[in-house]
């Protein structure tokens, strides 16, 4: 069921001649396709679901084709082989990568075992490798991180590897002692404050919508902070008619398909991710009619890395 395209995109041929193509070998290989919403529009249109890192990870399991395309970044795609192990698992473009992913080391996580023993929990935000998910104990997203480690036994958390998200939860969990890993998106770390202030004074009636990865200086500009779910669902939800977004761009394709009547801003130099930005339409079909991309994951490390997105979800539900 691919989402409509709109605007330009609907009068390329090119793209509706790769959209068929698309549909076509779905059926051959009884594959499905998951976007996340920070990959180009034309990928998003050829995508049978499209979300944040938690509803991709979450629908993963549910979904009854045994392909699964993730056109987005590579600890998407191993999230995605971790829950369905007996299903292959695709990535149109194999050397996307996260750069905040890497960003912990194993002696980070030793140490603060050993500081804090049975009354540590080490969350890890679901950025992150199949070898650092395998060193922790829950995963967590951007929409969940607060929920979860409120309600983890643990009083000591350490949080990795993104500290501007670790910030964001500790503030708001007073009661926990959250310990703070170095790692950060380069993309949100990088959002400039004059840019934004100076968006602000253009805009004066515009909702500042920011994501948690962004820095604590730039949050306290914001009417709203969230994941990229939350920041779609707000600017639907409210009666504003103009917002100044604060993540990366690959956003607009499915604001201004869920609020057409609105308008929205990004700072004069916007978050743009480079690795979201290589999976292109192109590279979906030819994973689909090469099966090149293939996922796969150590063996070893496995088995705890499941078990971390396992009780991400078991949380959440709760």
């Amino acid at each position: 069921m691919n989402r409509q395209l709109n605007g330009d995109l609907a009068k390329d041929a090119d793209a509706q001649n790769l959209l068929e193509r698309i549909a076509r070998l779905k059926q051959d290989r009884d594959a499905v396709i998951l976007a996340h919403y920070y990959v180009a529009p034309e990928v998003q249109a050829a995508a049978d679901y499209v979300g944040d890192s938690f509803y991709l990870a979450k629908l993963a399991v549910s979904l009854p084709q045994q392909t699964i395309v993730l056109s987005g970044v590579e600890f998407m795609g191993e999230s995605a082989k971790l829950l369905n192990p007996s299903k292959t698992v695709l990535l149109p473009e194999p050397a996307a990568d996260c750069p905040m992913a890497h960003m912990v080391k194993r002696e980070t996580v030793e140490a603060a075992r050993e500081r804090y023993g049975d009354d540590l929990a080490v969350a890890c935000y679901v950025n992150s490798t199949v070898e650092v998910k395998s060193w922790s104990d829950v995963c967590v997203t951007s929409s969940n991180a607060v929920k979860i480690v409120s309600e983890l036994p643990q009083h000591h958390v350490l949080f990795i590897p993104d500290r501007n998200l670790g910030r964001y939860v500790a503030e708001r969990v007073p009661d926990k002692h959250i310990i703070l890993n170095q790692g950060c998106c380069p993309r949100h770390e990088e959002v400039s404050l004059d840019e934004l202030r100076e968006l602000k004074a253009q805009h004066p009636a515009a909702r500042v919508l920011a994501h948690p990865e962004c820095t604590e200086q730039v949050l306290a500009e914001a009417d709203y902070i969230g994941a990229t779910s939350g920041i779609i669902a707000a600017a639907e939800a409210s009666d504003a008619d103009e917002f100044i977004v604060v993540t990366v761009r690959g956003v607009l394709y499915e604001l201004q398909r869920r609020c057409p009547s609105k308008r929205f801003y990004f700072t004069h130099t916007p978050p743009t991710c480079r690795d979201m930005d290589m999976v292109t339409l192109e590279k979906v079909a030819a994973c689909l009619e090469t099966g090149l991309g293939e996922v796969a994951v150590d063996p070893a490390a496995a088995p705890q890395a499941k078990l971390t997105l396992d009780r991400m979800l078991e949380y959440a539900a709760r």
